[in-house]
């Protein structure tokens, strides 16, 4: 029989082990718990869901995180399962008793008999191993060292983004092209404000609610990287002279630069997605909802990623990885789940599942057409595995998608049209495994 190690016991790496146990291979799951614990964990139990009890919305049709859950449920995925199994009421989310939900994952692991579950700190990685690695944002200090030698140093020990928007929900009537005194391709898009419009921006941002850091995360982790929110406390004009600087920015609609000016920049190639530049922020996603809203161009925008601050290790994968998540420099070594760059549980999931999959075939020397960038699993993996000079973690949401082949307005039935086209592929890829 078949062997495949894989390292970590949290969502990604469950989901991993069990999609290549349940298909005739012999699998070494190793987790330190509860021998011991990273500062984020306390209970002993795999697929400990740390943060929060919801996987978001089950909207199938009208939210990408609903999409992906169902994308998911197409292939078999466990951690969709339990979810669904040990569902709690929670509207339109799918929420799940912790303990519960833990308990499922752990019974099917420890179940099965294809899996050895090893209680033990890897802290080397066998390049000619096939070895999957599962650790997750708070991988251990050896075991780090380990991937931050195979990869290069291209690895990420905190995540500071500043959030996304959807181009299409930019007020173009208070923004504009251009750049700063005109030098480079005109791609920014420009959120000017006038001086009232700045105050009161500035006076929202001083009183946020700021996400509460964890016990293992302090001010030292966000060092190199000034969240807005402390800039806005150290003075009223921090802001213009940094993030929010107008100068060398001409409003065509007035001729002068304006009293204080937001930056957004393309974040994919298609230009649907754009980037708040230097909004790194430690608040809560609601406010930052609330606050950022108070910009004029940015009064009905649609945030496809909020800004976070956290500690999270994660390698640079548009560098290192393959499409099929093995290392470009050690093909039998796979990643998944939030160390390769998504962020998010299902997303972590989807990704430890999708590294079985093409693990599996790899180990058994298969072919495999790759799943197609039109699922929202597919554009994830897309998006991790792209070059990209800035690369920061991201979630599932539809600007990842490729565009219709036809120009649709209503944007409820865009989402709905690329919902149908992604369970479309998804069929044809699980005839394909």
């Amino acid at each position: 029989m078949q062997k495949i190690k894989v390292i970590g016991g949290g969502l990604a790496g469950a989901e991993a082990a069990y999609y290549l146990a349940t298909h005739d291979v012999k699998v070494e799951l190793y987790d330190i718990k509860p021998k011991s614990f990273t500062p984020a964990h306390v209970s002993e139990k795999y697929a400990e869901l740390v943060c929060s009890n919801s996987l978001k919305s089950n909207d199938v049709y009208g939210n990408a995180a609903g999409l992906l859950k169902e994308e998911m449920r197409a292939l078999n995925s466990l951690v969709i399962e339990a979810a669904d199994s040990t569902r709690v009421p929670a509207g339109n989310a799918l929420a799940v008793d912790r303990e519960k939900f833990a308990d499922f994952v752990t019974k099917k692991i420890k179940s099965n008999p294809n899996i050895e579950c090893i209680t033990e700190e890897v802290t080397d990685i066998n390049p000619d191993e096939f070895t999957i690695v599962a650790t997750g944002p708070l991988t251990t200090d050896k075991l780090s060292k380990t991937i931050q030698d195979m990869v290069g140093g291209a690895f990420s020990f905190y995540d500071a983004s500043a959030p996304i928007v959807d181009f299409e929900s930019i007020d173009m009537e208070h923004a504009f092209f251009g750049d700063r005194y005109d030098k480079g391709n005109g791609d920014h898009v420009n959120c000017p404000m006038n001086k009232d419009e700045y105050l009161a921006f500035i006076d929202a941002l001083k009183t946020a609610e700021r996400a509460k850091l964890h016990d293992f995360e302090n001010t030292a982790v966000f060092e190199g990287c000034m969240p807005i929110e402390i800039m806005a406390a150290r003075g009223t004009d921090t802001l213009r002279f940094g993030p929010l600087k107008p100068v060398g920015l001409t409003d065509p609609k007035t001729g002068r630069w304006a009293y204080a000016c937001l930056q957004l920049r393309k974040e994919d190639a298609d230009g649907k997605m754009y980037n708040m530049v230097g909004f790194q922020t430690n608040l809560t996603w609601g406010e930052q909802k609330k606050v950022f809203s108070l910009i004029p161009a940015l009064k009905n925008a649609e945030f496809l990623r909020y800004g976070v601050m956290h500690k999270n290790s994660f390698i640079n994968s548009p560098k290192v990885l393959n499409p099929d998540f093995s290392l470009k420099d050690y093909e039998k070594v796979f990643f998944a789940g939030q160390i390769t760059g998504v962020e998010g549980y299902v997303e972590s999931a989807c990704s430890g599942l999708m590294a079985g999959i093409y693990a599996l075939k790899k180990l058994t020397e298969q072919k495999i057409t790759p799943i197609s960038e039109n699922t929202v699993t597919g554009a994830l993996i897309k998006y991790i595995t792209t070059e990209n000079k800035d690369f920061q973690p991201m979630n599932a949401n539809f600007g990842i998608l490729p565009p219709l082949g036809q120009i649709i307005r209503d944007k409820a039935e865009r989402k709905r049209q690329m919902a149908e086209r992604s369970l479309r592929e998804i069929s044809v890829f699980k005839k394909e495994i």
